[in-house]
């Protein structure tokens, strides 16, 4: 049986798989956020849910760590052609991958750059409402598609510190 860093030789290609997670990321999101903004956030507070974690409601109109958020209305506009096009280039990508683990990779990147692409275009702003703090310093509120994006980067990461170096 060969192991997820292995190249596929049945059904589950590395693109298939790549392609199942970015649908599962995707999927996952917008339905937390349609569960925090439809009955968690009616009306919007913080909710702590432990001594280090919080439920609470952002908009962020601007990128990660609510840059730009200020910028003028357009924004939104132009950070959704580029994240389309970091998808879509990461698409292509995928269709070349041998590796599962680059498929999962990518899989995630796409699912959490299309998860925010979707806010973007319903609301002008990604939805975050995760919250972690400790001895009051507070990370930034993120969401699912933030979380697929980070541990995809993460996986790619890794990946191509594992990979054997090709010569030139």
């Amino acid at each position: 049986m060969s192991g997820l860093g292995s190249p596929a030789t049945g059904w589950l290609t590395p693109q298939r798989l790549g392609w199942l997670v970015a649908v599962g990321v995707l999927v996952v999101d917008q339905l937390t956020k349609w569960w925090i903004l439809a009955a968690v956030m009616d009306p919007p507070r913080a909710i702590a849910v432990a001594p280090f974690f919080n439920i609470v409601l952002v908009f962020n109109r601007g990128v990660s760590f609510g840059m730009f958020g200020t910028a003028p209305g357009w924004m939104p506009w132009l950070l959704t052609a580029f994240a389309l096009a970091i998808a879509a280039g990461l698409g292509v990508w995928l269709r070349r991958v041998r590796g599962r683990w680059l498929g999962v990779a990518l899989g995630l990147i796409i699912g959490g750059a299309l998860g925010n692409v979707i806010d973007r275009l319903r609301f002008g702003a990604v939805v975050d409402f995760l919250d972690f703090h400790a001895a009051g310093y507070h990370w930034p509120a993120f969401n699912v598609a933030d979380s697929g994006i980070t541990v995809g980067v993460a996986v790619l990461l890794l990946d191509a510190l594992k990979s054997p170096q090709r010569s030139s």
